[in-house]
């Protein structure tokens, strides 16, 4: 079934021709008419492109190996594509369109958005026929991953929320609710409190349609857990830790029930190969997986020569030491399933980006590069709890969620020796001795989103170090240590070369990804990426919503 009509409001996004073909609206649709070609189109309704290079490359998890370390060495190592390094330096990334760029990530976001807007317009229909449970199914998947969609352009695009009021001086992105039937359209920019609103409005309305029945393979589609585990991580990112909690429980099985059992079994397997690793973590059989995307990628390729995870960043994630893993110089869970590329001393590298390739042609040996995206997870949903939770001031609480998620390290594929997992052990490591690598880094939350009821205390830091310090090591790959970066305000600084080091501060404006040249070329307002002087003093300036 070809299907073109859910195009056109990714193209009007960035169409810029003014030939006379584009004038007129393309007529070579398909209609929707039943509720299985409701479902068969929901299958694309999920963006096909990686943002993790984006994000990665910009957080503290990659450095440039090209860049003198503490002893002066350094290396005339290649990148893959010059937007490598516009994306490490915080600049404009404008050398690629392809996979992998900030081109594919808006695009392909907007595809999947037009995706659901089609199928929402069909179900309409359905339903004014009499056909209402016939399309609920569909129509949560719909209404939620729509939302989820402008969630990852939001958080892409524009800066961190900062709370309502604030946030509606944020220029974020266009909330496309409905189906575009021009071409050529001019797009505003909407304040990012109104794009909260209204994800928040469709989680509300599709959540509770989502039923898992309705799909063959549910791990590939927004089912009850996953879309349960999309709720925590928005409401978490909002500070609304009451839904957050309450979200994450209900992706973890609901209040009472023990989250151990759907934590990753991965850690206790060994492997004989690379492909075999890759294909495990990636599984739909691990419990944990709530739910997978396949993305055209090649991120595994774009690290481990120039741009690596490396130095600090390999010290602060997959080769650093823990609050209960104090005497290694890397989590024992890890043993048999680091590799590395070229040489041990550009970086070493947790094949969790890998590689699927499509061949087209074998005998070529072309065709595409696939990653396939562990999207949402019960390990990141729990600490998406725990976090909430010591916000809360339920301590305890969060206490026995970091415990579980640190216990499930713990099965691991050969003999190790652990420390308990205690709030004095947490301070000692996080506050007392401080582990260096960056893994300790001050905290600017309240400054970044400012909350009447929670605030970042003295006695809930260290354990909300240790919580970041879980997520970044859980999250190794993912791009979202990039979101925490910019929800917590956390300064880090890139050297770039030989002699230039670039430092994000709090709230800085490069954290929000220019949007698309082609996009900004048709008419859309840029992200301002610059401070600016305003009455002698320095303030962070966002733009307007022309």
């Amino acid at each position: 079934m070809k299907l073109t009509k859910y195009y056109i409001a990714a193209l009007a996004l960035f169409a810029s021709s003014c030939d006379d073909f584009l004038d007129q609206v393309p007529d070579n649709r398909v209609d929707i008419e039943t509720p299985e070609q409701v479902r068969q189109l929901l299958v694309d309704a999920y963006l096909s492109y990686n943002y993790a290079t984006v994000c990665e490359f910009s957080s503290d998890n990659v450095e440039d190996n090209n860049s003198p370390d503490e002893n002066g060495n350094r290396y005339n190592l290649t990148y893959t594509d010059p937007s490598d390094v516009e994306a490490f330096a915080w600049d404009d990334i404008v050398s690629n369109i392809e996979e992998d760029s900030p081109s594919k990530i808006w695009a392909g976001c907007y595809h999947a958005i037009a995706v659901c807007n089609t199928a929402l317009q069909a179900i309409e229909k359905l339903e004014a026929k009499g056909r209402c449970d016939e399309v609920k199914a569909q129509k949560g998947e719909a209404l939620v991953s729509r939302a989820y969609h402008h969630f990852i352009l939001a958080n892409v695009f524009s800066m961190a929320y900062a709370g309502e009021e604030r946030s509606k001086e944020i220029p974020s992105i266009p909330y496309m609710d409905k189906l575009e039937t021009e071409v050529l359209v001019k797009y505003n920019r909407e304040p990012l409190s109104s794009v909260y609103d209204k994800i928040e409005a469709d989680i509300l309305e599709g959540l509770p349609l989502i039923d898992d029945a309705s799909y063959s393979v549910p791990k590939y589609h927004f089912n009850r857990k996953a879309a349960n585990a999309f709720a925590a991580r928005f409401y978490l990112y909002k500070r609304d830790y009451v839904n957050a909690e309450k979200y994450a429980t209900a992706a973890l099985g609901g209040e009472g029930a023990d989250p151990s059992a759907l934590m990753r079994q991965f850690w206790a397997k060994s492997f004989t190969s690379y492909d075999a690793l890759v294909s495990a973590y990636a599984s739909a059989e691990e419990q944990c997986n709530f739910m997978l995307m396949s993305t055209y990628s090649i991120f595994n390729r774009r690290r481990g020569s120039r741009f690596a995870l490396n130095r600090d960043a390999q010290e602060a994630t997959i080769m650093s030491a823990g609050p209960t893993w104090p005497n290694y110089n890397f989590h024992p869970c890890y043993s048999g399933k680091i590799y590395i590329r070229g040489s041990q001393e550009y970086g070493s590298f947790f094949p969790k980006a890998g590689e699927f390739f499509e061949y087209t042609d074998k005998v070529a040996g072309i065709g595409f590069a696939h990653i396939v995206r562990c999207e949402f997870t019960a390990e990141e949903t729990l600490l998406v709890r725990a976090e909430a939770r010591l916000y809360m001031g339920k301590k305890d609480d969060a206490i026995a969620d970091l415990k579980i998620w640190d216990a499930a390290r713990r099965n691991v594929s050969i003999s190790a020796t652990f420390r308990d997992f205690t709030e004095a052990n947490v301070i000692s490591f996080y506050k007392t001795k401080n582990p260096g690598y960056g893994i300790v880094k001050p905290l600017h939350i309240d400054e970044v989103c400012p909350s009447d009821e929670y605030s970042l205390t003295d006695d809930i830091e260290p354990l909300m170090q240790c919580l970041l310090h879980f997520r970044r090591i859980e999250t190794i790959d993912d791009g979202y240590r990039w979101f925490d970066i910019k929800r917590y305000g956390i300064e880090i600084t890139h050297k770039i070369g030989l002699d230039r080091v670039e430092t994000l501060k709090t709230n800085d404006p490069r954290t929000a990804i220019q949007i698309p040249a082609e996009v900004i070329a048709a008419g859309f307002t840029p992200n301002v990426r610059t401070f600016v002087k305003k009455d002698d003093k320095v303030m962070k300036y966002t733009g307007s919503f022309k």
